[in-house]
């Protein structure tokens, strides 16, 4: 017997043609445009974006100051400037009701890595 090679008369097999169910098509999970939780779908994807530009802007500040390219007073500036930012970004999402900022891109993955360490897009 090769691999691959089926045995058995017609009989045999009509068996397992009758059981089997015709494939149905799988509809991604990140589809949800029903009416009361589209506000919420935009809300998460704007905030999904401006979560990836303050990420952005934090991995940019860590290489400036490991750069040496700016002041002890602009260092703190931009760590206070960065921590505020997480701050009220937490707000938002407590305000809106958004959980994850995490968007699921399909065949892509994830927005974010969250096995990254700190600093990481």
């Amino acid at each position: 017997m090769n691999y691959g090679e089926i045995r058995g008369s017609a009989e045999e097999l009509e068996a397992f043609a009758e059981s089997a169910e015709p494939p149905q098509a799988r509809l991604p999970s990140r589809i949800n445009v029903t009416p009361d939780k589209i506000e919420r779908g935009l809300t998460q994807l704007v905030l999904s974006l401006v979560e990836f530009v303050r990420r952005l802007m934090e991995k940019q500040a860590l290489r400036r100051i490991e750069g040496g390219s700016l002041s002890e007073a602009q260092v703190e500036r931009l760590g206070t400037t960065l921590m505020r930012l997480e701050e009220h970004m937490q707000q938002l999402m407590k305000h809106f009701g958004v959980e994850s900022l995490n968007l699921d891109l399909g065949p892509l993955g994830n927005l974010f890595d969250e096995s990254a360490p700190r600093g990481e897009v």
